[in-house]
């Protein structure tokens, strides 16, 4: 990877660029929950504001147990970071990884972890005409041709792979797997001695697809959960990664003294207690994220929208679509779309969109359909 990945959400300096308030930019970039904080959350960031003057629990434990008590595992095989960007970061170092495999097309933190520890990265992508289904047979293949390599030729494989990175649900396609896909990945990724890294930033929309309670009872799975998007506190920085002490603890050690702040601790615990937020906000996912795509659908120059288990939406436009012309018109309308083409395997023309409030959708529905029809 020759440049830092490109991230959606970059409001403030959008802002900056067009002389406008950040609150006049309507950002389909980033997948936020567009429900916003809840009140449960703002009185619990509120709260913990006078804490400020003190500084924070070092591992953040209060929130390790809570988590702990919810997901029936041991805090100590937990660590939160600032963000579940900074525990990836850390990953390839503290269980010293020599070459990942990244099921993609895919969040590209995992590539530039991997870069970053001087370890090779090998992509298996996934297929515009599979709906971008994550290609576990694909990703089995070559773990177990490269066990079968192993167990065959006394040098073995130069550089073996010994860690598989999965986002699930994807970013940017929002596909999932089967129980018995991720078994089968899981199996393969054993035999060939490796460790499986399963980042779940957007499963609170789908959370029955969650394998996070397999973390106690399979070896070498880690999970990665993030408070950003569904929680809507992007701004606060908080995330985690569940897998066995030993690793885990190896991870934690990397991690600056007092990583998370009071605030975001604060508000994260509030978040974890607020059940009717969560419900609600998968309900309104379920109805809006329909709708919206059933909108995207007609208009002209829509090859395809893609289905969806997250709360955004990847849509393929004709052939003949310029997307920097059209991210750059809606840009200067206030809306910023996610310009796809630097994702590693994603075809393009090809735009994100996150699924936000009715009004704010069908603004944008308006929009690109006189972008479209130029």
């Amino acid at each position: 990877m020759k440049s830092s990945p490109i991230h959606g959400g970059n409001v403030h300096a959008i802002a900056r660029s067009q002389g406008r308030s950040v609150h006049r930019v309507l950002d389909f970039s980033a997948s936020i929950n567009r429900l916003g904080l809840s009140s449960v959350v703002r009185r619990a960031i509120q709260k913990a504001i006078p804490l400020a003057v003190h500084y924070p629990e070092i591992e953040a434990l209060q929130l390790r147990r809570q988590l702990a008590r919810i997901h029936k595992i041991p805090e100590d095989c937990l660590a939160i970071g600032n963000g579940s960007a900074e525990l990836i970061s850390l990953i390839p170092r503290a269980l010293g990884v020599r070459h990942g495999l990244v099921i993609g097309p895919t969040f590209m933190e995992f590539e530039r972890a991997l870069m970053q520890a001087q370890a090779l990265c090998t992509y298996v992508m996934a297929k515009p005409d599979t709906n971008y289904t994550p290609p576990i047979d694909e990703a089995c293949t070559i773990l177990d041709q490269q066990t079968r390599i192993r167990r065959t030729k006394k040098k073995g494989v130069d550089c073996p792979i010994d860690i598989v990175f999965l986002c699930h649900p994807n970013s940017p396609t929002g596909q999932v797997i089967s129980r018995a896909q991720f078994h089968q990945l899981y199996e393969s990724v054993q035999r060939g001695g490796a460790c499986l890294i399963v980042d779940e930033a957007f499963i609170d929309y789908c959370v029955a697809r969650s394998v996070l309670r397999n973390v106690g009872t399979m070896a070498g799975l880690f999970v990665l959960r993030s408070f950003t998007k569904f929680f809507a506190i992007p701004g606060l920085r908080i995330g985690y990664i569940a897998g066995s002490k030993k690793e885990v603890s190896a991870i934690r050690s990397l991690l600056p003294p007092w990583s998370v702040n009071i605030v975001a601790s604060a508000a994260a615990e509030a978040a974890l207690q607020d059940n009717a937020y969560q419900r609600q906000s998968v309900t309104f996912m379920n109805i809006e994220r329909k709708r919206f795509r059933a909108g995207l659908q007609v208009l002209p120059q829509v090859h395809r929208v893609f289905p969806s288990s997250a709360n955004f939406l990847l849509m393929q436009l004709s052939v003949d679509c310029s997307v920097a012309r059209i991210v750059q018109e809606l840009c200067d309308e206030g809306l910023v779309i996610r310009d796809c083409q630097n994702f590693a395997g994603i075809e393009n023309p090809t735009i994100r969109v996150a699924v936000r409030r009715p009004k704010e959708n069908d603004r944008l529905l308006k929009a690109l359909m006189r972008q479209l029809r130029q």
